[in-house]
């Protein structure tokens, strides 16, 4: 692992850092804050997946997290969304390939062999933190923006008993019935598109639901309503009786400012998860 950059920030460490993944088959670029407290010992651990077109840098720093972590004593994990390099398969639209790996293990070529994000964020890079940060791995909690939210919301209900909350800005509701994701999960993953559900949140949500708090913030003035589908997400919720909260927020679009606007009020309700016992 190399060291990119470390400054400091809110009386902790705001760092970026790379390293050669197995998963992926190229560098990857992820950055970390940690807390104060991580000084005297393991803190708890918040993820924070990005949405279409983002790398690593763009919630790191527009999300505003580090000011509200700081204060809960948490670190946040920010990796990349795609595989990068000059060998990595790409296409010239921006939501496929670099910057749109939708968080799952790609099974067809030329993906395949770089598009392995839901292994890289759920085994190695988990591995790769623990071994060099001072993270209570038991401690987890997971976000997410967009695509993110995606990845998030399936990871959460896919890897049963990692995370203690999960949260979403915004999230791609049910990619399995959106252009934005039967485009990309065909490419990645094939035509049958009843394979598709399991990485579809409302899918999910209906079939197995999440054992923890759930909190999703959506905005009524998302440019992106109609490819989000957001209705299906809150059907699953509700169907299932799950401990969520779903809040339509007047007047707020898709981007950074939303996700900043309402960032504390994420972290808290993570922050009552992680400390909970």
């Amino acid at each position: 692992m190399k060291t990119v950059s470390e400054n400091a920030s809110f009386r902790g460490t705001q760092g970026v850092y790379s390293h050669a993944s197995t998963a992926c088959n190229c560098e990857m670029t992820f950055a970390v804050f940690l807390p104060e407290e991580a000084r005297l010992g393991p803190v708890p651990v918040l993820w924070f997946l990005s949405g279409l077109t983002c790398t690593h840098e763009n919630a790191m720093t527009k999300a505003g997290a580090q000011a509200w972590a700081a204060e809960h004593g948490i670190a946040v994990v920010f990796p990349d969304t795609s595989p990068r390099g000059e060998d990595v398969a790409d296409d010239d639209a921006f939501d496929l390939g670099k910057g749109a790996g939708f968080y799952v293990n790609a099974t067809q070529d030329p993906w395949k062999k770089h598009f392995q994000m839901q292994s890289y964020i759920a085994d190695e890079l988990p591995a790769l933190l623990a071994e060099n940060f001072p993270l209570d791995m038991d401690r987890q909690s997971i976000c997410g923006h967009s695509m993110g939210g995606h990845g998030a919301l399936m990871l959460a209900m896919t890897l049963e008993g990692r995370f203690k909350s999960v949260s979403a800005f915004a999230p791609i509701a049910n990619p399995s019935g959106s252009d934005w994701g039967r485009k990309q999960f065909a490419a990645y993953l094939g035509d049958d598109d009843q394979s598709w559900q399991q990485f579809d949140a409302s899918c999910l949500m209906a079939q197995k639901g999440f054992d923890g708090p759930v909190l999703i913030d959506q905005g009524t003035e998302d440019q992106f309503l109609d490819l989000l589908k957001p209705e299906a997400l809150a059907s699953a919720i509700a169907t299932r009786r799950q401990n969520a909260t779903f809040r339509m927020q007047p007047g707020y679009d898709h981007s950074y400012f939303f996700i900043s606007t309402f960032m504390e009020d994420h972290v808290a309700f993570h922050a009552d998860a992680l400390y909970a016992d």
